[in-house]
């Protein structure tokens, strides 16, 4: 087992160092840096510019660049950022703290619905209940989270529109006022705006998770083990949860890599349009003014997560199916 892990973490040095590279590459090869934009104001001179390149090394070529960075790298500073004049970690770990409280509640959410419901469908195929939520589940796969978003916003100002009560906040992460609250009362707010984003982030994954995990039953309660384990006279419910739920479940574990990057990577879409101050307005903004060391630094903290999570994952798998072997 211990040799299995070193052997998995040594194999993630080459991978960091050229997934790290080829990001780098591919952020340099758009036109033009942050510093460009920053020519065409008058009020900075060309003296000043030149200046600002070699400090930060753009004047170099890319490899020196990349070196330069993966320095600061291992010296755990991910950079400067030009936009915000500050280092990149003091900037972005405020944003990802925000996507955070939509995106663990999501996550949590998202598994406790769509497992039951997906095993509900495979359990009592062709039922009603289960025609009902397959055509849920076509609906919701056909709506995109920011569409869906647009719609909760425009149920909840016509119900306020109505009945004059604002049941939940249309956009934003406080009211005003907040730094006056007591900390529960702010807890409280963050909680009280969180709770459309949160179920609009959860409800466009559930329709994909739960129609996945109802296939995969169908599959597992298809083969050839189940009906030997119901001929032994085993009772429904055993067979249903140690044995095919267990094997069904597999797919789900491989899948577990992802949630650690996911984690920062913010609600998407949903936090553009209900303003919510995350991860993904936040990058976007860094796209656009071409904030070279904010991108890379966002994409080289994801690539770390996305490699510890799919070891983790790994582990995981050797665990729960016995046919995976260490060797």
């Amino acid at each position: 087992m211990t040799a299995y892990i070193l052997r998995r973490i040594l194999y993630l040095i080459p991978t960091f160092f050229g997934a790290t590279f080829l990001a780098f590459l591919i952020i340099q090869m758009a036109p033009g840096d942050y510093l460009t934009q920053l020519e065409l104001d008058p009020k900075v001179t060309p003296e000043t510019i030149a200046r600002l390149r070699s400090q930060f090394g753009l004047d170099r070529p890319v490899y020196e660049q990349y070196l330069l960075w993966m320095n600061n790298l291992l010296h755990l500073n991910l950079g400067y950022s030009f936009a915000y004049q500050a280092p990149v970690l003091e900037v972005i770990w405020p944003r990802v703290v925000n996507s955070m409280v939509i995106v663990i509640p999501s996550t949590l959410l998202l598994y406790l619905v769509a497992i039951p419901i997906g095993v509900y469908g495979a359990v009592r195929q062709y039922s009603f209940g289960d025609r009902l939520l397959s055509f849920l589940a076509y609906v919701g796969l056909s709506v995109p989270s920011f569409f869906l978003a647009l719609i909760a916003i425009y149920v909840l100002l016509q119900i306020k529109f109505r009945t004059g009560v604002l049941v939940f906040p249309v956009s934003g992460m406080t009211s005003s006022g907040f730094e006056q609250m007591p900390p529960l009362r702010q807890v409280l707010d963050i909680a009280w705006h969180a709770v459309v984003p949160i179920l609009v982030a959860t409800a466009n994954d559930i329709a994909g998770l739960s129609r996945l995990m109802r296939g995969q039953m169908l599959e597992v309660l298809s083969q050839d083990f189940i009906r030997t384990a119901r001929a032994k006279g085993l009772s429904e419910r055993v067979v249903l949860y140690k044995h095919a739920f267990r094997n069904a479940v597999i797919p789900f574990v491989a899948t577990l890599g992802g949630l650690l990057p996911s984690l920062i990577s913010g609600a998407g879409f949903v936090e553009v349009v209900m303003a919510w101050p995350g991860i993904t307005p936040f990058f976007l903004d860094a796209i656009a003014n071409q904030d070279l060391y904010v991108i890379a630094g966002f994409l080289t903290v994801s690539l770390v997560l996305l490699m510890i999570g799919n070891l983790i994952s790994d582990l995981l798998l050797a665990w729960v199916d016995p046919r995976i072997r260490y060797e």
